[in-house]
C-alpha cells in the first residue's frame, strides 16, 4: 500500500443502491476531483454537478470535502454521494481513473488512518469489529473497543510502568543525590503488584468476551434417539438436522447460529455417544466428544427416567445442564435433570433457553466496564503478566527494571506503538474495500 498514492473506492456497499458513497484520500484528492465538480469550501457539503473532463455531466449528487490532516485518513479527503445505479458508480470511478488515481486496497483508509495516527491498533479491530457485528452485544462490545476506551487503559499501564522504570533507574544512577525519591520498594513494586493484578483482570474479561464475539459455543450430547437433533430443531425454529426413529442418523456435528437476545450461541449436534462397532459411527462419537471437550455449555439430553451411564465420565470442569426430554410421555418429569421439555408440544423449551441465556450472560457480566479486547491482547496481556512477576520475584535492580521494560512492549505491542509491522497485512486485509 503506497501511502503516496491517491486512492478512491465505493464505500457504500454493493449497487443498484438509493445512494452511492465513493470516498477519495490522498495528496491529489482536491486536484483531481475540482477537475469533475466544484469543490465546496473545507469541511462542508454542498450539491454540485459531476462531470467528466470533456463537461458531459455524470450526476448531480453531494460532494463533501475534509482537508488533512482533520480527517478520517489523516490526509485530504473527499466524498461523492451519488445516486446509487452502477453505470453512475462506474463512469465516476474511470473518470477517477482516468486522472491518475488507483483503487484502494482492502482495509487501505483505515491503514492511513492508523498511519498518521488517527487510530491506534486496539481501536482498528474495534472498527472492523463493528463492522462484521451481527448481534447486538457484539456491536456494543465494538463500539466499546473502537471509541478508545480500552486503548486509554493499555495507555495507562505502559505509563505507570514507564514511571516505575524511572524511579529504578533514578535511583541506580542518582543514589546519592538528594532530589530523588528515597527506597523504590514502597512506591514502585506496590504499584507493580496493581498493574500486574488489573492485566489478569483484564486478561479473564477478554476470554469472556471472545465467546460474546465469536459465539458461545453450546453442543447438544446424549445417546442415540434422546431427542437432541429434534431439540435442535426446536430451538432454531426450523428443520436444521434430520430426524428419524432410527438410532444413530446423525453421523457428523451439525451447527446452526442463533441470535438470542442480542448474543451469538452457536448450537452444535453431536452423534449418540454410544458404544458401536459402526467405523463411521464411532468416528462420528469421537468428534462429539472433542465437541464438548471444546465446549462454553454442554446440554446433556437423554429420555426422562433412562439410565445413561456415558455421562459418568463428563468432565466437569466444562459446564453442563442434565435436560430430560420425551416430557410428553414421561409428564411426571424428573427430580435429576436441570430442566425438561418435550419438542413435540414445546413445553418445558422456554425453560431450557433461560438456562441458556443465564450462562451466556456470565460472560458478558464478566466483561470490564471499559470493554475487552481481543485474544492477540489476551496473549500479550499473558507475557507483560509474567514478566511483572519477574519484577516482583525479587533479584537485581536493573534487572527488575528490564522486566518492566519488557512488559511494557507487550502493551505496546497491542495498541501497534511498539513493533508490529507483521500484524498490519493480517488485521487490515480483513477489511472490506472503501473502509
Amino acid at each position: 500500500m503506497a501511502g503516496t498514492d491517491t486512492i478512491f473506492a465505493l464505500s457504500s456497499g454493493a449497487t443498484p443502491s438509493g445512494v452511492a458513497v465513493i470516498r477519495v484520500s490522498g495528496p491529489l484528492a482536491f486536484e483531481a476531483t475540482q477537475r469533475m465538480a466544484a469543490l465546496p469550501k473545507g469541511r462542508s457539503m454542498a450539491l454540485r454537478s459531476i462531470r467528466r473532463r470533456n463537461g458531459d455531466l455524470i450526476d448531480r449528487g453531494l460532494v463533501l470535502t475534509f482537508p488533512g490532516p482533520h480527517s478520517f485518513t489523516g490526509e485530504d479527503c473527499v466524498e461523492f454521494q451519488l445516486h446509487g445505479g452502477r453505470a453512475v458508480v462506474a463512469a465516476v470511478q474511470d473518470e477517477l481513473l482516468a486522472l491518475g488515481l488507483r483503487p484502494a486496497e482492502a482495509g487501505e483508509f483505515t491503514q492511513r488512518a492508523f498511519d498518521h495516527g488517527k487510530l491506534d491498533l486496539v481501536e482498528v479491530e474495534g472498527l472492523g469489529d463493528l463492522i462484521a457485528a451481527e448481534t447486538e452485544m457484539q456491536r456494543r462490545l465494538a463500539i466499546e473497543q473502537s471509541a478508545g476506551g480500552l486503548s486509554a487503559a493499555y495507555h495507562d499501564w505502559a505509563e505507570r510502568l514507564t514511571r516505575c522504570r524511572a524511579l529504578i533507574e533514578a535511583e541506580l544512577d542518582f543514589a546519592d543525590e538528594d532530589d530523588v525519591p528515597g527506597s523504590v520498594s514502597d512506591q514502585v513494586w506496590a504499584q507493580v503488584a496493581d498493574i500486574r493484578d488489573e492485566i489478569l483482570s483484564q486478561i479473564r474479561a477478554t476470554e469472556h468476551a471472545a465467546r460474546v464475539r465469536d459465539g458461545f459455543k453450546v453442543v447438544i450430547a446424549g445417546p442415540p434417539n434422546a431427542g437432541k437433533s429434534s431439540f435442535l430443531n426446536a430451538i432454531a425454529a426450523r428443520d436444521v438436522a434430520i430426524v428419524t426413529d432410527i438410532a444413530g442418523t446423525t453421523r457428523d456435528v451439525l451447527h446452526v447460529d442463533l441470535d438470542m437476545e442480542g448474543f451469538l450461541v452457536r448450537f452444535y449436534d453431536t452423534a449418540g455417544l454410544r458404544q458401536t462397532e459402526d467405523v463411521i459411527e464411532q468416528e462420528g462419537v469421537r468428534r462429539a466428544r472433542r465437541a464438548m471437550a471444546e465446549a462454553d455449555l454442554v446440554l446433556l439430553l437423554s429420555e426422562i427416567d433412562s439410565s445413561p451411564e456415558h455421562f459418568a465420565d463428563i468432565d466437569e470442569s466444562v459446564a453442563f445442564l442434565r435436560i430430560g426430554t420425551k416430557l410428553d410421555l414421561h409428564p411426571n418429569g424428573g427430580s435429576a435433570y436441570d430442566a425438561c421439555l418435550s419438542t413435540r408440544t414445546g413445553v418445558g423449551l422456554d425453560e431450557v433457553r433461560r438456562l441458556i441465556l443465564h450462562h451466556v450472560r456470565e460472560n458478558w457480566s464478566a466483561v470490564t466496564a471499559v470493554g475487552a479486547g481481543r485474544l492477540r491482547h489476551a496473549g500479550h496481556l499473558r507475557r507483560a503478566s509474567l514478566f511483572l512477576e519477574e519484577g516482583l520475584s525479587g533479584g537485581h535492580l536493573d534487572l527488575r527494571a528490564e522486566s518492566l521494560r519488557l512488559a511494557a512492549d507487550e502493551i505496546g505491542r497491542i495498541t501497534g506503538r511498539v513493533d508490529v509491522e507483521d500484524l498490519l497485512d493480517v488485521i487490515f486485509s480483513e477489511f472490506c474495500i472503501g473502509k
